[in-house]
């Protein structure tokens, strides 16, 4: 079976979770013995070597039009629905804050994907976007996909309230690669050190954790790159940042490893998170969890993190704080090799995919799949 990834043009040139789950989720899918090529939406696609689409990001449905349009084959969507509402209404700083104010969201992510075209920051592959808008365009996909592949159950139900549209989904979860996040449980951990790896942007909200640990006892190291139209927002960060902050650039997974090794606690107080990979890797590292419970978290995490308020300094802190003066949670470790690693996501996808593709070969497709990634047939 071979399928094609088809996702933001920026998916390596910016990269993001989005970028971790992608790459993660087709070398799995190889190793099972399914064919997955990664395509940007900007590529020229031959839609007929391909037996199913697989996009990502239903926020960008510019990015999955043009080629629903033209390819005529089935397909899903990885949703990876991230509402940005609350920060660009309520926090957002300059002359986009003050006009994003006056718009419901989906008319903020119209204009959003329209100015970075415009600015030549992205790419408009589908023009039909420009009349149709976000949420007619979001609809649409939803009417005709095969099946939509949530990370969380929660996501689904976010999506089917704010369109209105149903749709056949499977829930996909987001993961680790336990080979890679190894905990050395014999290095002792600096209880004082605090990391958090993420993209630098306004929706991560580092600047609040910034003041929440400015001048404190805490070592705080903010890792990533500044999102390529956020450098004011990077600026200002760095600007307010006391000497116990320090800035890494972006690094590699297996990079972060020595971070996630050292460090005690790390901390995503973001305005919102569908899942906070970030967070899932740190914690198998054996890392305290402090992360905001906007969005999707709690179907993860449950009652085995700390969480905060993302708009006050004072609650990060005091989620900190109680992180340091806790144990750390072995049965959060547990559960996530055993529920979030991208060998079950693997295990799930193939699922959906046997589903899909049955529904147009009939008894011509049918996966077995474990665990070991040797253990698939066709039959």
């Amino acid at each position: 079976m071979k399928v094609a990834f088809i996702t933001r043009s920026t998916l390596f040139t910016v990269p993001g979770g989005d970028t971790v789950q992608i790459t993660e989720t087709a070398q799995h899918l190889n190793t099972a013995g399914i064919e997955v090529d990664i395509k940007l939406a900007n590529e020229k696609i031959i839609y007929n070597q391909y037996h199913l689409l697989h996009f990502f990001n239903i926020t960008r449905p510019a990015d999955i039009l043009f080629h629903v349009h033209h390819a005529k084959k089935p397909f899903v969507v990885s949703t990876i629905f991230i509402d940005y509402s609350e920060y660009d209404q309520l926090h957002r700083t300059g002359l986009s804050g003050y006009i994003f104010k006056f718009f419901p969201v989906t008319t903020i992510e119209y204009l959003k994907a329209i100015a970075k075209w415009i600015l030549g920051k992205d790419k408009l592959i589908s023009k039909s976007f420009l009349w149709k808008g976000q949420k007619n365009s979001i609809r649409e996909i939803l009417l005709k996909a095969s099946a939509v592949l949530p990370n969380s159950f929660s996501e689904y139900k976010r999506l089917e309230k704010q369109f209105g549209q149903q749709a056949s989904y499977f829930i996909i979860p987001n993961g680790i690669n336990p080979y890679i996040f190894q905990w050395n449980q014999q290095i002792k951990k600096d209880p004082l050190l605090v990391i958090c790896a993420a993209r630098i942007e306004g929706i991560k909200n580092q600047l609040n954790l910034i003041k929440a640990l400015n001048h404190t006892k805490y070592t705080l190291l903010i890792i990533g790159n500044a999102a390529p139209n956020q450098i004011n927002y990077y600026n200002e960060c760095k600007k307010i940042a006391a000497n116990n902050i320090e800035f890494i650039n972006n690094i590699k997974q297996r990079e972060l490893i020595q971070y996630y090794q050292k460090a005690g606690i790390h901390a995503l107080p973001s305005w919102f998170e569908t899942t906070g990979l970030s967070s899932l890797e740190a914690a198998a590292m054996g890392c305290k969890i402090v992360i905001t419970a906007k969005g999707d978290t709690k179907e993860y995490f449950e009652d085995d993190v700390f969480y905060c308020d993302p708009s006050s300094p004072g609650s990060i802190l005091h989620a900190i704080e109680e992180a340091g003066s806790k144990p750390y949670n072995m049965k959060l470790r547990e559960k996530i090799l055993s529920k979030y690693t991208w060998q079950e996501a693997t295990v799930k996808t193939l699922n959906a995919y046997s589903q899909v593709i049955n529904l147009y070969e009939p008894t011509h497709w049918n996966f077995r799949y474990t665990r070991n990634p040797q253990s698939l047939w066709r039959v």
